[in-house]
C-alpha cells in the first residue's frame, strides 16, 4: 500500500498550532491524523507554557493569600460555632456549692503548689486568677489579710500598672503585694509576650493547701479508681 502523501500547507498548520500550545490529542481530533504522524510534523517545535516560571510564582504569590483567607474564616466560623455550643451546654449546668468546691479543687491540682507549706497558685491568665479567688472565697471562709501576691515580670512589663491591673481584678490591695521579681533577660531564649506577667497567689493555711489537694485527689480516684503512683526513693 502506499503510504499517503499529506500536503505541506496541512503540515505547517499542525507545526503553527503546536507552536500556540495545542496538544496532540487536539491535533489529532482536527487534522484525523495518528499521534505517531504527528510526532514526524511538528518534530523540533516545542509547545509553549501556559505559564512561564515567573508567571507561575506570581500566581501563587496570588493565590496562596486567598487560601490562607477561606481557612481562616472557615476556622472562625468553626470557632463560633463551637462556642455557642458550649454556651448552651453550660447554661443548664448545676454549678452549686459542691460543684464550684470541686472545680476549686481540680484547678488547684493542675496549677497549684504541691509542696509542704503555703498554698500556692501561680498563671499568666487572668481568667483563670480570677476564677481561682473568686471560687476559693466562695467555698471557704478566709482571711482576706493573709492573701498574698507577688508577680514575676519581664523587663518589658511596667510594674506599677501590671501591679494596679492584678490588684483591681483579684480585688487584693497592693500593699499585700510583695516585691516584683524581675526574670533575667535572654538573648537567646524565646518567650510570648503578654500583659501580666506571672502573678503567684498565696494563702498562708497550710490546712486549706491540704484539703484542696486531697479534695483533688478523691475526686479523681472516684471517676478513674485508686492507683499506685511510683514514688522515687530518696537516697542517704
Amino acid at each position: 500500500m502506499e503510504k499517503r502523501r499529506w500536503p505541506e500547507e496541512i503540515k505547517e498548520s499542525a507545526k503553527n498550532l503546536r507552536k500556540q500550545g495545542h496538544s496532540f490529542g487536539q491535533l489529532t481530533k482536527e487534522f484525523g491524523v495518528a499521534k505517531s504522524t504527528l510526532h514526524q510534523w511538528v518534530r523540533g517545535v516545542k509547545r509553549p507554557e501556559k505559564f512561564t516560571r515567573r508567571d507561575r510564582i506570581r500566581w501563587i504569590k496570588k493565590i496562596q493569600p486567598l487560601g490562607s483567607q477561606a481557612q481562616r474564616r472557615k476556622r472562625e466560623q468553626m470557632i463560633d460555632q463551637v462556642i455557642q455550643e458550649v454556651k448552651q451546654e453550660v447554661t443548664v449546668l448545676s454549678l452549686g456549692e459542691e460543684t464550684q468546691k470541686a472545680m476549686l479543687a481540680m484547678l488547684y491540682w493542675s496549677e497549684g503548689s504541691k509542696g509542704r507549706g503555703t498554698l500556692s497558685f501561680a498563671n499568666t491568665d487572668p481568667r483563670l486568677m480570677l476564677l481561682f479567688i473568686t471560687l476559693f472565697r466562695r467555698c471557704y471562709s478566709i482571711n482576706e489579710q493573709k492573701l498574698r501576691v507577688r508577680l514575676h515580670l519581664h523587663w518589658y512589663h511596667k510594674a506599677r500598672k501590671v501591679r494596679t491591673f492584678w490588684s483591681k481584678l483579684l480585688q487584693i490591695p497592693e500593699a499585700q503585694f510583695q516585691k516584683v521579681y524581675r526574670k533575667k533577660r535572654s538573648k537567646e531564649k524565646t518567650f510570648r509576650m503578654n500583659f501580666g506577667g506571672i502573678c503567684f497567689l498565696r494563702y498562708n493555711n497550710e490546712r486549706f493547701r491540704e484539703k484542696l489537694i486531697h479534695f483533688s485527689y478523691a475526686l479523681g480516684e472516684r471517676v478513674t479508681g485508686k492507683i499506685d503512683v511510683p514514688v522515687v526513693q530518696r537516697k542517704e
